[in-house]
């Protein structure tokens, strides 16, 4: 499996922010669109995800960069209790989304060599930790740019096609359902913790030059390679996960409002155009996936979610500690119970955690996407 080493350029240090989730999917909409005779039938061919660490399974295992996370105490919750390269404790979106849609339990790094040909027929994720819409901030963390995860599809296409035969290929591409997780780390990393763009742009510039990116990715990139159903998450209020709250967030460790605002901001500007590409694209279904407001809610009432931390992760102090800050020295420090806490590190939330996001999901987004 064909490895991206290449890819190094400015240092950085935890470059990874959290993101939500995305795992759309619904047992009662699967129920009721299959036939009795074939209800084991996926209502999706593959589910293939390009983004960020919300969705990274472990791409970024092989890649010459310090945004890693294949190393306890991370997946420790996941099968056999070892870490995979997911910025989490157990599973992630994407994980939750494929076994929701019966596709199968896991979905896997496209970069991992273990691969066969099955795996890939029943779709991967490209995702690489601490990416982002801006080419920017994969350069600043060295990890695989959108550009880059588009260069392993094709790759992953002609794949396919070699092992398939053209007519799965196709089918392949065409019908399954694409999701895209993504722009976090543009404004906790990029814009607020490094001094590249904020000389040039402001907020509202700097949200536009995010968004006309992503557009770019989805009309020329993915609509143009065959891409019709296609999943977007919006961003989650960054200004709440514990590192932001650390760094920003005064003695109080308060949620810290610029990222909010700029995260609003974008999300706005995203869903507009998510709209007006709907409308130019022949036979497309861009589907704007709005978690802002669900997860803020799991942030500001934890107990009804059966929660008790929700202003520090599990990891070691759960104030700063992601990726290489999270290990095992830190295992005095590391909660026991991670069901009591919403983030699992400092930017990314447990697998509980993304599972209620998941479950709050399924019935406002499911019928949009099939």
């Amino acid at each position: 499996m064909r490895t991206f080493g290449k890819y190094l350029c400015l240092p950085s240090t935890a470059n990874v922010v959290i993101f939500i989730s995305l795992a759309l999917v619904a047992g009662a909409k699967l129920a009721a669109a299959s036939a009795p005779s074939n209800r084991s039938s996926p209502p999706v061919p593959a589910v293939i995800v390009f983004g960020d660490s919300i969705v990274d399974p472990g791409n970024n295992n092989g890649i010459k960069t310090i945004v890693k996370c294949d190393f306890p105490p991370y997946g420790r919750d996941f099968t056999g209790g070892k870490p995979t390269g997911r910025f989490c404790n157990g599973r992630v979106p994407s994980d939750l989304l494929v076994e929701a849609f019966g596709v199968k339990r896991y979905l896997p790094a496209y970069l991992d060599p273990s691969l066969e040909l099955e795996d890939l027929l029943s779709g991967v994720s490209f995702a690489s930790g601490a990416s982002g819409f801006d080419p920017l901030t994969s350069k600043i963390a060295s990890v695989l740019s959108l550009s880059d995860q588009l260069d392993l599809f094709k790759e992953y296409v002609s794949k396919i096609k070699s092992g398939a035969g053209e007519e799965k290929a196709s089918n392949i591409v065409t019908n399954s359902l694409y999701v895209v997780v993504c722009g976090s780390d543009d404004i906790a990393n990029t814009y607020y913790s490094t001094p590249f763009r904020r000389g040039k742009y402001d907020i509202p510039a700097y949200t536009d030059l995010m968004v006309s990116s992503a557009s770019s990715f989805f009309q020329q990139e993915l609509y143009g390679l065959g891409a019709r159903k296609i999943g977007v998450l919006s961003l989650p209020p960054i200004g709440c996960v514990p590192s932001q709250r650390t760094l920003e967030g005064g003695l109080e460790r308060a949620c810290s409002e610029p990222e909010n605002q700029a995260a609003t901001l974008f999300n706005s500007k995203l869903s507009s155009e998510i709209d007006s590409l709907n409308r130019k694209l022949s036979g497309s279904n861009l589907v704007y996936i709005d978690i802002y407001s669900s997860f803020l809610s799991i942030i500001q009432n934890p107990s009804q979610h059966g929660f008790e931390v929700v202003d520090r992760g599990c990891c070691g102090t759960g104030n700063i500690e992601v990726s290489i800050l999270c290990n095992r020295l830190d295992d005095s420090k590391t909660c026991e119970d991670d069901t009591k806490y919403v983030f699992w590190d400092s930017y990314h939330p447990t697998e509980k955690a993304y599972k209620i996001l998941t479950d709050q999901v399924i019935s406002e987004y499911a019928d949009k996407l099939l």
